[in-house]
């Protein structure tokens, strides 16, 4: 999996930014519902719009459609779909970064932050929202970026030394760190199940990392030294806690952001930050053969492609399901592992994504039930 870290995807506003909320119209004394007047014509003197019959009360040209004109009907599943491609593209753009040859992980990320950028911009320039966003919420954004582009590079570097399996599945413990992190610094609840599914997550990471001291000094089963493979395990959860930590940030700034924008500050404070390690680390290179520089390009494009599905996912079905699903990262990972790179994992690593998979699993499922309910209480 080569996901937009930082929560791009979670929770995201609609793409073209929010409608402001229309209030609805005035109803006739006898509480009947008038039809949507025709496009461009309003009744003569009326001070506000009537209310459509087929949008609960909202009016016209605010509700979903005009008289007479059919109803689209939702594709039921399409929004789970759209996360199982997500997974999908992730994982290949993964397999991909595998796959290629002396390119540092950081040069590989300035790579993706173009992307991004490219991307990103004429969004900017069509929804007119600027390039450095609201004065108050600037410190956020950049911090935003940084953490997202350090959790990046953390993650690629992650995936080069140590098999892909086992790093995708300790980037999954992210939801359960980004709980604990929102209890210390966002003061939201954090129960007795969210320690029971810290602990299963902490349990997970262990079994993959497999440390010496617990499991002897023969350790099999990793891809390279094991020096490389404890470095690959540190900078994986090093950068799931950048992630959850910008998961939590973007909570703090809420909607008040676009989303465009925020994807911006990542990819250009990510892009100065690889540009000048690289320098720093005399690691920028241009890749010798063909086929990396094809992989290079791929990799930008899936992981845009899995953003972008991921993203409609998160518009049209709830956080919740989508979380869940997003496991098939980890199945993708596994199956990909096996077919290409002729790396079969251990049962150590079996158990510890097990681990991993129902502590994420238990934590979506917990924050979907406590956000339905919720609904049900501002509705009555």
């Amino acid at each position: 999996m080569v996901p937009c870290q930082g929560g791009e995807g979670d929770a995201a506003p609609a793409a073209a930014g929010q409608e402001p909320e229309v209030p609805p119209g005035r109803e006739d004394g006898l509480g009947a519902v008038q039809p949507c007047p025709a496009p461009g014509v309003e009744a003569a003197g009326a001070e506000e719009r009537r209310a459509c019959g087929c949008c609960s009360g909202m009016s016209w040209p605010f509700c979903c459609e005009a008289p007479g004109v059919k109803k689209k009907a939702a594709c039921p599943g399409l929004g789970l779909f759209y996360t199982i491609l997500s997974a999908f593209l992730f994982s290949v753009a993964s397999l991909f970064l595998k796959k290629i040859e002396d390119v540092h992980s950081v040069e590989v990320s300035a790579f993706r932050c173009v992307f991004q950028m490219a991307f990103v911009l004429p969004g900017l320039i069509y929804y007119k929202t600027g390039f450095l966003g609201p004065k108050g919420k600037r410190i956020f954004l950049f911090f935003r970026g940084f953490l997202g582009s350090t959790a990046m590079v953390l993650l690629y570097y992650a995936y080069q030394v140590m098999p892909l399996a086992d790093a995708t599945v300790i980037t999954f413990t992210s939801p359960v760190f980004t709980s604990l992190l929102a209890w210390i610094f966002l003061k939201e609840k954090y129960s007795l199940w969210d320690v029971l599914f810290t602990l299963f997550a902490v349990t997970g990471v262990i079994l993959i990392a497999r440390p010496p001291f617990l499991f002897g000094s023969r350790v099999t089963g990793i891809e390279g030294s094991y020096s490389d493979h404890l470095k690959g395990t540190i900078a994986a959860i090093a950068s799931t806690l950048s992630a959850a930590s910008t998961i939590v940030i973007l909570r703090k700034v809420g909607k008040s952001v676009h989303y465009f924008l925020s994807i911006w500050y990542y990819a250009v404070i990510g892009l100065i930050g690889c540009v000048i390690a690289l320098f720093v680390l005399n690691e920028w290179r241009l890749p010798h053969c063909g086929r990396d520089r094809v992989f290079l390009i791929l990799i930008g494009l899936l992981g845009l492609g899995g953003q972008i599905f991921l993203t409609k996912a998160l518009q049209i079905e709830k956080a919740g399901p989508v979380s869940i699903m997003r496991t098939m990262d980890v199945v993708f990972a596994f199956i990909l592992q096996v077919l290409f790179l002729n790396h079969i994992p251990t049962w150590w690593t079996v158990g510890g994504a097990l681990c991993v998979v129902a502590s994420s699993s238990g934590t979506a499922i917990r924050k979907w039930r406590h956000s339905v309910k919720k609904a049900k209480q501002r509705e009555i």
